[in-house]
């Protein structure tokens, strides 16, 4: 098999996934699942142990983290063969790892990884089988060209009692109401994303940025709640413990750069307001907004921006207007 599986933000391509890890190793056969970040590796292992734990498989969690003895046996058990399915980020396909029998390699948000890394999975003497996951739909036709070498799959509705989450666009006059309604709904115990385009303010670049936005908010409107800060210039180790902090509650309101596009699933999250939402591409913002809605609670995304283009404008009202992945693809 080499297949692309495109299914939109929460429709269940990990579910796939799940079963086929299981049929690898009913017949014998041992998996790996590779994504592009650690705390999205440790997401799957979360999820992945819990779906084949019943039947007494052994999935293992190999990341850049994983140091020293507990690296080693880690890599014994794969030689082994004493573990069916290792979960990861690229860590899985460096040097000096050897799996006993490896039937299957599952990549998620495919878009992250270079060709390169695809063609290291499969260089082995044993080619696996090959299952590719992208939430970024693209049309059949531009599908094809950028992956002439798979089958492509699509899930295409989303699972039962999810709620499309409501967005709007909002001019900037309205703000101060919005940050008020975001604050009250995180002090009754929903969570929120506030997402900045750059990092830092610039000379030349006219946008409040993620870490005075940060400073701002939590000086002023959100003064008192746990607020916290990521972006692509936070060291590792504090990136994922605020991750974490923020998956597990002790963050209500996470400030943030387009980082956290890929992979973060909190179904508490139920806010998101998107600064400056002009300066962001149509299926980046709609990765984003993937981040919300992924519980039963109504979501709502706030897109703040004044687009000076036609194209601009467009962008914005297609966005409120549907949250259908593959729609906004074919835009």
């Amino acid at each position: 098999m080499r297949r692309l599986l495109e299914g939109d933000v929460g429709s269940g391509k990990t579910v796939v996934a799940g079963f086929f890890l299981l049929l690898a190793a009913r017949n014998g056969l041992q998996s790996v699942l590779m994504a592009p970040t650690e705390v999205l590796a440790e997401q799957h292992y979360e999820t992945i142990s819990r779906f084949l734990s019943p039947f007494g498989l052994k999935v293992a969690l190999l990341t850049g983290n994983v140091q020293g003895n507990e690296r080693g046996e880690i890599l014994a058990d794969l030689r082994n063969h004493k573990t069916a399915v290792a979960v990861g980020t690229h860590a899985l396909i460096q040097e000096g790892i050897r799996f006993a029998k490896l039937g299957l390699a599952v990549i998620d948000e495919q878009h992250r990884f270079g060709v390169r890394q695809r063609a290291a999975l499969l260089s082995g003497k044993v080619k696996p089988h090959l299952l590719v996951m992208t939430a970024t739909p693209i049309p059949r036709t531009l599908g094809l060209t950028l992956y002439g070498d798979l089958e492509i799959s699509t899930i295409a509705e989303l699972p039962r009692g999810r709620k499309p989450v409501k967005t709007f666009w909002i001019t900037r006059a309205r703000e101060e109401e919005i940050l008020r309604h975001v604050r009250d709904k995180t002090s009754s115990g929903e969570q929120a994303y506030i997402i900045y385009p750059i990092i830092e303010e610039t000379e030349n670049l006219d946008l409040v940025a993620a870490t005075q936005g940060y400073e701002k908010l939590k000086s002023g409107i959100f003064e008192g709640f746990p607020v916290g800060l990521i972006h692509g210039r936070t060291a590792k180790w504090d990136r994922d413990r605020i991750m974490r902090d923020f998956r597990d509650g002790r963050i209500r309101i996470l400030v943030a750069t387009s980082l956290i596009e890929v992979g973060i699933d909190n179904p508490n999250a139920t806010l998101m307001v998107i600064e400056h939402a002009e300066r962001f591409g149509l299926s980046q913002l709609h990765q984003l907004r993937g981040r919300i809605g992924r519980g039963e609670k109504e979501s709502y995304c706030f897109l703040f921006g004044d687009p000076t283009t036609e194209e601009g404008k467009r962008r914005l009202r297609i966005l409120a207007k549907t949250t259908d992945g593959f729609k906004i693809a074919e835009e």
